[in-house]
């Protein structure tokens, strides 16, 4: 599909000026294949920026979670915990190794994991004998879980924690950087992220041991000798050294990009906040969220839904939507166990009725993000 240039997209990518620099050094030594300097810098420059020791560039987010739940040993048979309020890659990964995903609830402070549902869920499963082989957190829109609370559950079953932060590059949590509070961290390049490759993925750990490990996988488990053999079932998992050097590229003004993002978002909750039923997402008091996307919820007994707000926009050209379905409630995870926040609150059910996400792109103009701001306005006055 070609893109419609004069339609307002909810998280276009944003290139700048450096990405082509390194783009046409792997032309010009026709380095082109996966493996390359471009791909090697990568992995080198984003482990430096998030304070990790090391760091496998890969073909996307989802390979990434696929090989850090197989260095969890995940397997036929087993369950792992995964949050539910997020897209569905998150999750699949669990379903390619023939395990079974068990579904957690989100926190409404943070609108990710709840600690308090993965510890009566953990707590429950321990009891019946079942305890997982992994606890997958997902840092959604912009801002990190409460890992301290996360991890501290997961250390008394000794369960290892891979962290989702496909959404969350450039996040804080407590001074740390989103990604490398687990034992696996994952990152997305994907076009509606923060920095994109247009297609792409990164896999951060302080186990370097696993992380060779993940690149022996991710190179279709080619073992060391002249001839092809194989011992182990690989992955064709590798970035290409092209797409390396957008990364690299992106990965320069990516400070920028989040002070834009927030400043899209501050736009937004200074012209809409508490009119007509709106809450944004708030920030939690433990880190810095990036506000990858701006994301609102109107009040339970609004006359307008997010529905009606999303088909006004369209009307006028410009992308909004409604926030993630949770997975427990998707078709092709029917019958999967799920654990809401408490008796009285199941946060994500009730998010997914009531939230809906703006367009957000760092690029976004004043201009345009009034008109939407405009759009949005009249649509709650009319009452839909």
């Amino acid at each position: 599909m070609t893109p419609n240039p004069n339609r307002i997209y909810l998280s276009p990518p944003h290139l700048g000026e450096h990405e082509r620099h390194f783009v046409e050094e792997a032309f010009q030594s026709n380095w082109i294949a996966p493996c390359g300097p471009n791909q090697e810098a990568f992995e080198a420059e984003m482990a430096a920026y998030v304070g990790a020791p090391g760091a496998v560039a890969l073909s996307s987010g989802t390979a990434a979670v696929h090989l850090a739940l197989r260095l969890c040993d995940v397997g036929p048979g087993d369950t792992v915990f995964c949050s539910s309020l997020t897209f569905i890659g998150s999750a699949t990964p669990i379903l390619f190794l023939g395990a079974t995903p068990v579904f957690i609830d989100s926190e409404p402070e943070s609108w990710n994991l709840s600690p308090q549902a993965l510890e009566r869920a953990l707590r429950d499963a321990s009891q019946q004998g079942a305890l997982p082989k992994a606890v997958l957190v997902v840092n959604l829109y912009g801002q990190n879980a409460d890992m301290t609370a996360i991890q501290k559950v997961c250390d008394t079953y000794r369960l290892p924690v891979i962290e989702d932060a496909a959404e969350s590059l450039g996040a804080t949590y407590r001074g740390q950087a989103s990604g490398t509070l687990g034992k696996f961290g994952i990152y997305s390049f994907n076009g509606n992220k923060i920095i994109t490759t247009s297609g792409g993925g990164m896999l951060v750990s302080r186990d370097t041991a696993a992380l060779d490990k993940a690149r022996y996988w991710a190179t279709q488990a080619r073992d060391p000798v002249v001839h092809y053999e194989h011992s182990e079932l690989g992955y064709n998992y590798r970035m290409s050294n092209v797409l390396a050097g957008i990364g690299r590229g992106q990965l320069k003004v990516l400070d920028e990009r989040i002070a834009q993002r927030r400043a899209v978002f501050d736009r937004y909750r200074n012209a809409l906040e508490g009119k007509h039923g709106i809450t944004f997402m708030p920030e939690a008091a433990f880190g810095a969220s990036t506000r990858w996307l701006t994301v609102l919820t109107l009040d339970a007994d609004s006359p307008v839904k997010p529905h009606d707000i999303i088909a006004a926009l369209d009307a006028e050209n410009i992308e909004a939507r409604p926030v993630w379905k949770p997975l427990h409630l998707q078709p092709v995870f029917a019958g999967c166990a799920y654990t809401p926040h408490a008796a009285d609150c199941n946060f994500s059910e009730d998010v997914f009725v009531r939230g809906l996400c703006l367009p957000s792109g760092s690029s976004l103009s004043i201009e345009d993000q009034e008109r939407i701001i405009g759009i949005v306005r009249s649509t709650l006055q009319r009452g839909g």
